[in-house]
């Protein structure tokens, strides 16, 4: 997705490119983010590393509000970046909005 900074915000794309239940990678200098977008419409942004083994969380399953991922089936909650159940860890989870259809991010996270 291109990136287009605007005050604190950085604007990464229309929610329109993310599809229903899925995510889109966002390559920042810190890393990359897994941006999501729920079934409900609204849209989280991860580090696109799982707390456990660092699987990427931009190629798991999304359900509610949660994703699972995909190489030992851990659920993260896209609210918070925490871990679900009996596993303890936490990815962290960046602040973001939608305006005018779309996506933005806060700065901050990937260091503007």
């Amino acid at each position: 997705m291109n990136a287009v900074v605007s005050d604190t915000w950085l604007d990464i794309g229309s929610v329109e490119d993310i599809p229903v239940r899925g995510a889109r990678v966002v390559k920042t200098p810190h890393g990359c983010l897994a941006v999501f977008r729920v079934a409900e419409g609204e849209i989280y942004a991860l580090d696109d590393r799982c707390p456990h083994k660092g699987g990427p969380l931009s190629n798991g399953i999304v359900h509610g509000r949660s994703v699972t991922c995909p190489l030992h089936n851990w659920v993260i909650s896209l609210e918070t970046g925490a871990a679900q159940g009996a596993d303890e860890g936490r990815t962290r989870a960046h602040a973001v909005r939608v305006e005018d259809g779309r996506i933005l991010l806060d700065a901050a996270a990937v260091g503007a």
